[in-house]
């Protein structure tokens, strides 16, 4: 299976596409679609979405893995990532192909097995599990292999609980 693993954010989203068959993975490509903040937010928002729907055309993805959306105090910063988010939805929807949502806990503990693993930590278990030669740059593709590994973890224990 082909996954798409997506750090959303409106300035930098993050992708990285990892093959995974049930026990082993492999790192396909990873990067960052980047939108200026001068631009129109309805044009930003747009340029995500098209852009990720041609990454996952282009590697042949069946599935998408997810970052979902995760605030504290800032509502206000919350919202524009929402609005990507809701975007990209859409896109996957009308290509058919599914998106599983993952909170930011659930990532860091499938990638490292610790729900409050620090950023750099997850980011040496990408490189591990991944074995690739060095950490992933920029951060936003880092997260997006994170979260493909977080899909392929949870798929594997599910398979084994036969849930």
């Amino acid at each position: 299976m082909i996954v798409l693993g997506i750090d959303p954010g409106l300035a930098d989203t993050g992708w990285g596409v990892v093959e995974f068959d049930g026990q082993h993975y492999r790192p396909v490509s990873f990067g960052v679609i980047k939108t200026k903040s001068g631009e129109d937010l309805q044009k930003r928002v747009y340029t995500i979405a098209m852009d990720l729907g041609e990454v996952a055309e282009k590697y042949g993805a069946t599935v998408v893995s997810m970052e979902d959306i995760f605030f504290t105090k800032n509502i206000s910063s919350a919202i524009p990532v929402a609005k990507v988010i809701g975007s990209i939805l859409f896109r996957f929807s009308e290509m058919n192909i599914p998106v599983h949502l993952f909170s930011p806990l659930q990532i860091k503990t499938a990638v490292t097995g610790m729900g409050r693993a620090e950023k750099n930590q997850v980011q040496e278990m990408v490189k591990v599990i991944l074995h690739l030669k060095s950490i992933p740059k920029p951060d936003h593709a880092a997260d997006a292999l994170a979260d493909c590994i977080c899909y392929c973890s949870t798929l594997s224990l599910k398979s084994k609980i036969q849930i």
